[in-house]
């Protein structure tokens, strides 16, 4: 079994430091693909590390397979960690470099070597078994090292921002083969750690977002934990609908203007915004958030939904699409608009927004989501 449980785990180097992880509470399942995604310095890499049994645990239960293993060496974890360095040993083969640590461990060559031979299939490494690193692109390289992962057969496989050496195509091309991966072995489960969202949201059955600074220490470590549209559509708060999304969500500041059980008027710039949340723990008057997705916004003067009246700042023509930075106010953030296609605004022209209430998000003044009531798709 390879289903794994944090318990309220923290994590912190002295007495007198904050926490680098607090009050981590997660479940995955065997088999599942879980990604840790943050920030820089939000203790994703810690996180794993410590179920790699590299780093100590403060407080708290961490078990693997129902099995406690907070105390236990990481040999015998049952566990394989593929790092953000390649690691490969220059002076060895590809099937030499990936059958190290069995020998290690002193498996019989024949049990060596139909297990290399098995993974050397599954990563398309069959025709390069006997080539050195130097031989090998950087993209070859990490799936050697993720061989070397493969043949030890575990329960659980950890990946430590493994592509983040590698050039644009290359990180497409191994993410595919990890998800491939992740699909041909079934049974494993998958920790996989990164700083890069579209990583997070492609590959993850579950994603862990974790959050760093001030907030840790008032609210623990894990922002959200669920499926990658689950974040997506219903973020629980601030973090969780600026860091998920690209580009991020548009955040506007406003006043709550009235709260029914079905939907919630909001005030910004002086125009009234119709919300689908219940935001009756809230009083009339009291400062809100207003969120929406570039892509969710509509351009019009007539369509469904609330009006907002803009001017163009600036534009970029992607081909596909092309993305509108709008003003509100000189005083407030920036709107950023995605349209298909090619758009012909330039600097200066008026823009109508319509909000429709479904694809609109509503933040409290402590940046806790306001219970939508109209749900998006998961």
């Amino acid at each position: 079994m390879s289903r794994i449980d944090f318990k309220s785990v923290c994590k912190r180097y002295a007495p007198n430091l904050p926490y680098t992880i607090k009050d981590a509470n997660i479940s995955i399942a065997q088999g599942e693909f879980c990604v840790f995604v943050g920030p820089s310095g939000c203790g994703k890499s810690t996180l794993l590390r410590m179920v790699a049994g590299l780093e100590s645990i403060t407080s708290g239960e961490l078990s693997i397979g129902g099995r406690v293993v907070n105390e236990l060496e990481p040999a015998k974890r049952g566990v394989a960690m593929v790092f953000q360095s390649y690691a490969l040993y220059p002076h060895m083969t590809v099937a030499e470099n990936m059958a190290f640590g069995l020998r290690v461990f002193g498996a019989d060559k024949l049990t060596i070597e139909k297990k290399v031979k098995k993974a050397a299939d599954i990563l398309q490494l069959t025709p390069l078994l006997e080539r050195l690193p130097k031989q090998l692109s950087g993209g070859q390289r990490q799936r050697v090292a993720i061989g070397r992962a493969i043949v030890k057969e575990p329960d659980v496989f950890l990946f430590d921002e493994p592509l983040s050496n590698l050039d644009a195509a290359l990180r497409v091309q191994t993410r595919l083969e990890i998800a491939k991966l992740h699909h041909d072995i079934g049974t494993a489960s998958m920790i996989y750690v990164t700083h890069d969202q579209v990583e997070a949201m492609t590959l993850a059955d579950k994603i862990v977002l974790l959050r760093a600074g001030q907030g840790v220490q008032d609210h623990g470590s894990v922002a959200q934990f669920g499926s990658p549209m689950d974040l997506y559509h219903r973020p629980q708060n601030l973090f969780v609908a600026e860091f998920i999304g690209s580009p991020k969500m548009n955040i506007l500041p406003g006043r709550l203007v009235r709260a029914e059980a079905t939907h919630a008027v909001v005030e910004v710039h002086g125009e009234q915004v119709t919300v689908a949340v219940d935001a009756r723990r809230a009083k009339a008057g009291e400062a809100v958030s207003l969120g929406i997705r570039p892509e969710h916004l509509l351009a019009g003067e007539d369509g469904p939904g609330s009006a907002l009246h803009t001017s163009v700042r600036q534009m970029e023509r992607l081909g596909e699409a092309s993305m509108l930075y709008l003003d509100v106010a000189k005083d407030l953030p920036m709107v950023t608009l995605r349209v298909e296609g090619y758009a012909g605004n330039t600097a200066g022209d008026r823009v109508t927004l319509r909000l429709r209430p479904e694809q609109c998000h509503l933040f409290d003044a402590a940046g806790l989501a306001f219970s939508r009531t109209v749900e998006l798709p998961t």
